[in-house]
């Protein structure tokens, strides 16, 4: 019965005066404590008032009691009523009534269900409890879109035209009734206003009780305001991890979270200065120069030096940071410290630029700087990467710079090297590369274990409301995809910032996951400070030059606590201006604008200090014969004992252990050879992109799948050689951008790997376009930043239609910096000079052997610059598109051109035509020249390296063949191909001398036709031109 009576009283409700009062009676309150409620059993009815209530009777009540818990109808009518008075809260000795007796009239009877009737309801009392818990959780899912966020307070998040009003702290039940409308569909859940004083108990979901577990509804909602309705707004019951959402409840729902210490304040205060008087210095001195500066949004520096800090306790020792141009020299500034002289010398314009590269303007550059920071006193790596106006461009570039550093240190969970991205309001919401990069966070190769993301919302894109900027409420949702917490922020409350940004660090290295803080500001000035925002936005505007700065309410905040006094905030204030003013005078003795001092990703000990080559010569590219043939057999074994694979896969292994037994190799194998030998001298290799584990065409199988036991495989690459470095090869997602960009980000780290990123098919390069043109092509002239990627594009004429068939190499060849005009002096060591001077080397193989010599020629360079190789489809499987181990072989290298050993090379001068080509197209042009029998007068020769390009090289062959006609003939579309870019270099090596006819298809829209029997019609004619002696008669 005891349990009876402890069940009945923790449902039942009790006023607040009751509580109180028993409270009261069992503790003595300490002087000045905070009016609290403690739940206090209190049982009203007294077992003495019930005489059948006694020890022998108790365990048979108790039984009926769990019995009619279970099914009222299970016991008798009495007991039904007894169970049910006495759980509503019966006074003593009236929860038992007998029975009528079997005569008795109808109204004794209609009397006792009266009786009934007049108790409290347990129906009701357990709908108040269900209530209240969907009340907590409706602050919990829908509290964030009433908190006042907005320091201007003119906007909501459904956008229409009511202000949003500050949280309740005197909860008034009118105006509860018109919150609870916004918050739920179903209003105040049946609760009304004399239930404000009861005590509820409160649900396990909820952390506003903190050491009570009962509070008076009242309470309950001041506090549940207080959590939710503030300047915080907590987005995360989408959540589907229960440990997760209980985390987060705790961080903001327990009472008192929110307490900083004087020192804490202070630090935030002086930090606050900085942000705001680093900007103000700027505007006094250069006016009417752009610099994107952070007014509005001053509460970024501290955000951020509060996640380093926090992260940094946390045992991180490197922050690798991505972001946009608005607020980029404050945090360089004041986040990463860059030297002051250095910031303010790029705005003298008549600073001489340093013939490092072409530069870039001051709000695009980046900073690597290692030191100590102040709050942990740990040694600490800060590195903010480049990038270009193409807003979003450089996260999957941060994430997979950050994933190398995590590699090559060991870091498996994320636990020293982290990414911290920064954000605009309309670009996070606007641009797809988000959500690429978002997608990559949890993938087992790419993930970084948890990026912080900062969104700095000042509520407009250029000048572009957030209402015709996105379809979402927020900004933020497209986190929502992969389960992280959006926190938002009022910016105008730097405390609340702080917090936010503590938890947010907290968070990532409690879970490793990826979390957003909206950080809700405002932009004083236009886009950039010449531009006229009240031309579009003029209400917004007028809201902005009344708004008081953050600096100064905050300031104010702080005087008025005791915290600091005014003569102590105007000192702060005076010492910054200060060491502003002194930066200022000492960058007037620059001269110089050194790009190398805006270097974000050093690689110590590559270079000469002074950051050139250490040599400028390449060493031979192949391999003994016995590294040859042992790579070859790791290649054709499956060194994992009880393992089955497929039965297709045997004849394949099997073939390439022919091969290697008759000293050949086909592509796949030529790739794995060059692999191989990498990562045995310890030079780590990743291949990434769609399919690349089996290959696209099915023909590299690096990973090999056991056919009865899933996801068991074995990578035979990683059983070359015991002290090997890793083999990493990963089927990505399905995007080139985000993945294109994190590969790149990921070469950037060390210039002792080959970072290799393959397209499914080549066309789908141009949907990484971005990364393509912004960061590969001119990375080393804007940013000083040598890179060694290497991007695998298959490409041919295959009759497949428009779609896979070219890889574009026009496009690439259309941004090589090599001068057609001018022919080039040829030094010593001419190949490797010209590969130095190169934005990028573009290459088409013909042959297993070059494609080998070229991905180990990337490594054994004394420099890096991106690799863009057009690799074959048919070729990977054609009989003659074979190499020997003679042309791979220790004092072999790569050939730029291959020349024709036939019989034209014995009688140069009975050569009547040369045909230049490149690439599959050879071999096609040699069969049919056998065919037509002209072997003695048309020589075919390769170019295999197209940029930079082989000027000494073709020139010696016209200079062999001087009397022949000269012809380019390609397989793409005359507007396409290397058409454009060859004739005018092969014309400036010959002086102009002689004309370069063109044998191709003609000029079209799109790369190549959908009809098959169209296709080969066009080989037929293209071919028929190339070997028709006087098809060019009488042409000029």
């Amino acid at each position: 019965m005891h349990r009876l009576r402890t069940c009945a009283a923790r449902l039942r409700p009790l006023t607040a005066s009751q509580t109180v009062q028993s409270a009261s009676q069992t503790r003595p309150a300490a002087a000045g404590a905070p009016r609290t409620f403690q739940h206090i059993r209190c049982y009203t009815a007294p077992v003495a008032a019930e005489p059948f209530l006694n020890g022998t009777s108790s365990n048979y009540v108790e039984e009926m009691y769990f019995a009619w818990l279970e099914n009222p109808k299970s016991v008798h009518k009495s007991w039904n009523i007894f169970f049910r008075n006495a759980n509503a809260g019966a006074p003593p000795g009236t929860a038992y009534q007998s029975p009528p007796p079997l005569g008795a009239s109808l109204s004794g009877l209609s009397q006792a269900q009266a009786l009934m009737g007049a108790q409290p309801n347990v129906e009701k009392l357990v709908e108040d409890h269900l209530a209240v818990q969907s009340l907590i959780r409706a602050y919990q899912v829908r509290g964030h879109s009433i908190a006042k966020l907005d320091p201007l307070g003119i906007s909501c998040v459904n956008f229409d035209d009511a202000a949003v009003t500050l949280g309740l702290k005197d909860v008034d039940l009118a105006l509860f009734n018109n919150r609870l409308i916004e918050l739920t569909t179903g209003g105040f859940y049946g609760l009304d206003e004399s239930d404000l004083d009861k005590v509820f108990r409160l649900p396990t979901t909820t952390f506003i009780g903190g050491s009570e577990s009962a509070l008076p509804l009242r309470e309950i909602i001041r506090r549940l305001e207080m959590a939710y309705c503030q300047h915080i707004g907590v987005e995360f019951m989408f959540i589907n991890d229960l440990d997760q959402c209980q985390w987060i409840r705790q961080k903001f729902e327990k009472p008192g979270v929110m307490q900083f210490s004087l020192e804490e304040k202070r630090t935030l205060l002086a930090r606050m200065v900085r942000s705001t008087r680093f900007e103000e210095f700027l505007q006094r001195k250069w006016s009417s120069e752009k610099r994107f500066g952070l007014e509005g949004s001053e509460s970024l520096i501290p955000a951020m030096k509060t996640i380093i800090d926090k992260s940094s306790e946390a045992g991180v020792e490197s922050v690798i940071m991505g972001m946009p141009h608005r607020g980029r020299l404050n945090v360089l500034a004041n986040v990463i410290r860059k030297e002051l002289e250095q910031i303010f010398c790029q705005f003298d314009s008549k600073l001489e630029a340093a013939d490092e590269g072409s530069g870039d303007v001051k709000y695009h550059l980046g900073m690597y700087h290692r030191r100590i920071n102040r709050v942990t006193e740990r040694d600490i790596t800060l590195s903010l990467m480049a990038n270009p106006s193409h807003l979003e461009a450089v996260d999957p570039v941060v994430q997979g710079k950050t994933k190398a550093e995590q590699f090559y240190c060991g870091d498996t969970e994320g636990n020293r090297v982290m990414s911290l991205l920064l954000h605009g309001d309309a670009a996070f919401a606007g641009q797809g590369i988000v959500y690429e990069t978002f997608h990559l966070s949890d993938l087992p190769s790419y993930t970084t274990h948890g990026t912080i993301h900062v969104v700095v919302n000042n509520q407009i894109g250029f000048t572009t409301d957030p209402r015709m900027a996105r379809s979402s409420p927020y900004p933020t949702d497209v986190a929502r995809v992969v389960n992280a917490p959006i926190f938002h922020v009022n910016a105008d409350d730097p405390e609340a910032v702080m917090y936010v940004c503590n938890v947010a660090a907290e968070w990532r290295a409690t879970f490793h996951k990826d979390v957003v803080v909206d950080l809700v500001s405002y932009r004083r000035n236009g886009h950039n400070e010449m531009d006229e925002p009240m031309f579009t936005q003029p209400l917004m505007y007028k809201q902005i030059k009344k708004q008081k700065p953050v600096l100064q309410k905050y300031a104010e905040k702080l005087i008025a606590e005791g915290v600091v006094t005014r003569q102590e905030y105007e000192e702060e204030i005076a010492k910054y201006d200060k060491i502003c003013e002194e930066a200022h005078a000492r960058s007037k003795d620059e001269k110089i604008l050194h790009i190398k001092h805006w270097l974000d990703s050093p690689w110590p000990g590559f270079f000469t200090l002074d950051g050139q080559p250490k040599s400028m010569s390449c060493p031979s590219t192949g391999l003994t014969e016995e590294e040859l043939s042992h790579i070859g057999k790791v290649a054709s074994s499956v060194p994992v004992e009880d393992f089955t694979i497929h039965g297709g896969l045997t004849r394949v292994l099997k073939g390439r252990a022919t091969m290697v037994q008759n000293r050949t190799v086909d592509w796949a194998l030529g790739e794995y050879m060059a692999f191989g030998s990498l990562l045995k001298e310890g030079i780590h290799v990743r291949l990434s992109g769609q399919d690349v584990e089996r290959g696209t065409f099915s023909h590299r199988h690096h990973v090999l799948h056991d056919q009865h036991v899933d996801k068991k495989i074995c990578i035979p690459m990683n059983h070359v050689a015991p002290n090997q470095a890793p083999y990493t090869v990963c089927n990505s997602s399905l995007s080139e951008y985000g993945v294109l960009g994190f590969e790149l980000g990921f070469a950037m780290a060390s210039p002792n790997a080959l970072i290799l990123w393959e397209a499914q098919f080549g066309d789908f390069n141009n949907t990484a376009q971005c990364i393509i043109d912004q960061f590969i092509s001119p990375g080393q002239a804007k940013w000083v930043r040598q890179n060694g990627i290497v991007l695998l594009l298959p490409h041919g004429m295959e009759g497949m239609g428009p779609e896979h068939s070219s890889a574009r190499p026009e496009r690439f060849l259309q941004m090589c910096n090599d001068d057609p005009d001018v022919f080039p002096t040829i030094p010593e060591d001419f190949a490797v000079h010209q590969l130095y001077d190169a934005n990028w080397i573009v290459v088409n193989c013909s042959t297993p052997a070059n494609f080998f010599h070229v991905l180990r020629r990337q490594i054994l360079l004394p420099f890096r610059k991106p690799l863009i190789v057009f690799t074959p489809k048919s070729l990977l499987r054609l009989p003659e598109a074979r190499s020997s181990f003679d042309d791979m072989i220790s004092g072999t290298h790569f050939q730029r051109i291959i020349l024709d050993q036939g019989p034209v090379s014995q009688n140069p001068s009975g050569v009547k035509r040369v045909v230049f080509c490149t690439g599959k197209v050879y071999y096609e042009l040699v069969r049919e020249r056998k065919n037509r029998g002209m072997e003695d007068s048309v020589a075919i020769i390769r170019i295999e390296q197209l940029s930079p390009f082989p000027f000494d090289l073709v020139k010696a062959e016209t200079d062999k063949y001087a009397q022949a006609d000269l012809v380019w003939c390609q397989e793409e579309h005359k507007n396409q191909g290397y058409y454009d870019y060859v004739k005018p270099r092969i014309r400036t090596t010959i002086a102009r001398s002689r004309p370069v006819w063109y044998a191709g298809r003609g000029p079209a829209a799109a790369p190549a036709t959908g009809n098959k029997k169209a296709h080969l019609l066009e080989l037929e004619r293209f071919l028929d031109t190339a070997f028709t002696l006087d098809a060019f008669d009488g042409h000029s």
